[in-house]
């Protein structure tokens, strides 16, 4: 078997239970989407060590994923989840300094290639008022909107990469966009993806 790029995730950690080697193709398809998404919420200057612990985690536990399910990126988003966790005071303290500065060091990083919705939001001015919202939201509320805002899962990844049932995502991402239109003057954060 090879690990190529026709190989869904699920037989590359198959075969990484027999040649623990293969698992570095499931580090090179997902590790650069796991970085940016890291670096996102809490800077890029912990996103390579959350990365790394991610994929350690996830290397650890190869022998418990459910073969079943052939796209790996929901599992691994959670474990990402996991470790963020422990960084959830850094994530907060980052958003209000960006909402009070309005200087967004993720977008300082990657020098203005941010993707069309970070492009967007810049477009209309509410980077700051959003990063002010995201700080006040819950850590399950902020972790739901973002899974699927910044990491493009689906309702049912999210619900994966977190554990949870599909109804329970739904209505944490109804609740947390709720507060952050609110707080946006019930203007569209043009980031989410659409409910339903």
């Amino acid at each position: 078997m090879t690990t190529g790029q026709g190989v869904s995730d699920a037989a590359v950690i198959e075969q990484s239970r027999q040649e623990p080697g293969a698992f570095a193709a499931l580090y090179e398809r997902h590790a650069p989407h796991i970085s940016r998404y890291v670096a996102r919420r809490l800077g890029d200057d912990v996103a390579d060590d959350v990365t790394a612990e991610t994929f350690y985690r996830a290397f650890e536990k190869r022998r418990l994923y459910d073969l079943g399910r052939p796209d790996a990126r929901p599992w691994l988003y959670g474990i990402a989840a996991n470790v963020m966790a422990q960084h959830h005071r850094r994530e907060t303290r980052m958003l209000r300094a960006f909402a009070r500065s309005g200087a967004d060091p993720v977008a300082q990083t990657y020098g203005g290639q941010m993707d069309g919705a970070d492009d967007r939001l810049t477009a209309t001015g509410l980077h700051r008022p959003l990063a002010a919202a995201l700080a006040g939201l819950s850590r399950a509320h902020r972790e739901v909107l973002l899974l699927i805002a910044w990491a493009d899962l689906s309702y049912e990844e999210a619900a994966e990469a977190l554990g949870i049932s599909v109804g329970t995502v739904r209505s944490r991402l109804h609740r947390a966009r709720k507060k952050v239109r609110a707080a946006l003057g019930d203007a569209d954060p043009m980031f989410v993806a659409d409910e339903g």
